[in-house]
């Protein structure tokens, strides 16, 4: 049994199950591993914490602009990168139960379920292959991308020459990525199916290390700005040992998930190291020419890299709370109204009319401008409490004074406090109280 008041994530897969947040892919057949559903409230978070990334880092900047490339890429890509050949972990298999693992993942030398004897360490490419055609044959071999990076750094000069972007430019890119873990686990924190929110900002050699030291400091506090408390998150910076072979630097933001700290986002210094690759491997130009140096260079790339599942997960997990109230417990998410799935709930406190018919036009005008929800089912305090299940912000009551003062009554989420205001006047008293 979860302790009381402990977020754990028994609690958070509970409340994503029972209120439709994220279902197991192909429940009804068993679950296939690693992989999830978003439900109807759960895709209106993913949405809006994708929404909330593409709004700060294109919509509202004037240097980075946006991608999206295909799933399926030119073999050649994955050769050039050096995914196909470096690509993979260390997996051992138990002898006795047949159970796999990640060999550098163990701290112990048998294996964890039976204490069988474990194999000796295979590298294991994390790629999955298919095959591009109606052959299936070596000839025709493609992948399912690991990253989206891959696809900004052979669009690098397509989108230089288009939008006539000077350095230092970024292009973004939101979009799935697939790689076949060998551990999979902690509910959507690992996946074999996610989604990624990157950036590839392209800088000037020379000036990299002050645009990284920017973005960890930009990517760090879009978390808090966007509800995250602070206290929750904190900065990584590698050890050069552990640097990948072509990153310069690399901080990670991690998050105090309930399994403990775990990686939420990645910023690296890659270098020139991509667009030379691919340079060297198409045989065709990456360079800039710098108009004002009369110079032609290879640009240098900072990449902030977020998972949006992980994302989905550290927002949840941060604003769940079970908070006393009166004699019972709520369980209440306080998520920032931009990321939260629904802003308003439309409450009449009956079904019968005239007060149902006020309700709807209520909430047919609420609508327009935000994503409600309509309930009539049940007492008044029953509707409270599934609100703040789901992190709803604010409710609207309609009561039969309404009819006559023309007022209804707005309850705060998280204070529970009530004021009265005037129809004509909600819609300007929505937007004053979801402003944050």
């Amino acid at each position: 049994m979860a302790e009381a008041g402990k977020v754990t994530m028994e609690k958070i897969v509970s409340l994503c199950q029972r209120r439709g947040f994220i279902f197991q892919s192909s429940e009804i057949y068993g679950g296939l591993s690693a992989c999830w559903d978003y439900g109807p409230l759960g895709i209106e978070l993913k949405r809006n914490v994708k929404e909330a990334w593409w709004r700060a880092n294109v919509q509202q900047r004037d240097d980075v602009v946006g991608l999206d490339t295909s799933i399926l890429m030119h073999p050649d890509v994955w050769i050039a990168s050096g995914h196909v050949k470096a690509f993979a972990d260390p997996l051992v298999e138990c002898k006795v139960c047949n159970l796999r693992y990640r060999a550098d993942e163990l701290t112990s030398k048998v294996c964890t379920s039976c204490g069988g004897e474990l194999t000796e360490p295979q590298m294991f490419n994390l790629m999955f292959k298919t095959h591009s055609g109606p052959i299936e044959s070596e000839d025709n071999v493609v992948y399912m991308r690991p990253e989206t990076a891959q696809g900004m750094f052979v669009n690098f000069a397509n989108v230089q020459n288009t939008t006539r972007k000077k350095l230092p430019f970024g292009i973004a890119q939101i979009g799935k990525s697939f790689r076949n873990e060998i551990t999979t686990g902690n509910f959507i924190f690992r996946c074999r199916e996610f989604e990624q929110m990157e950036i590839e900002f392209f800088v000037k050699p020379g000036t990299d290390e002050q645009w990284f030291e920017y973005w960890v400091n930009q990517r760090f506090n879009w978390y808090i700005n966007h509800g995250i408390k602070k206290e929750s998150l904190k900065l990584r910076p590698h050890d050069k040992e552990e640097l990948a072979h072509y990153a310069k630097m690399c901080s990670d933001v991690n998050f105090l998930f309930p399994m403990g700290w775990g990686e939420l986002e990645g910023i690296a210094d890659r270098g020139s190291f991509d667009l030379t690759q691919h340079m060297e491997h198409s045989g065709k130009s990456l360079t800039y020419f710098d108009e004002e140096t009369k110079q032609t260079f290879v640009p240098w790339v900072i990449e902030p890299s977020a998972g949006v599942d992980r994302s989905v997960l550290a927002f949840l997990c941060d604003a769940y709370a079970e908070e006393p109230d009166k004699d019972e417990i709520r369980t209440v998410l306080h998520l920032h109204p931009a990321i939260a799935p629904v802003k308003v709930a439309v409450l009449p406190l009956s079904k019968k009319e005239p007060l149902a018919e006020l309700s709807r036009k209520i909430y047919a005008d609420l609508r327009l401008n935000w994503a409600c929800q309509y309930d009539d089912a049940q007492s008044i305090g029953r509707r409270y409490r599934r609100q703040d299940e789901i992190g709803t912000p604010l409710c609207v009551t309609i009561d039969f004074q309404s009819l006559e003062d023309k007022q209804v009554t707005i309850r705060e989420r998280d204070s529970m406090a009530q004021i009265r205001v005037g129809i004509s006047e909600l819609a300007d008293a929505i937007k004053d109280k979801l402003k944050r």
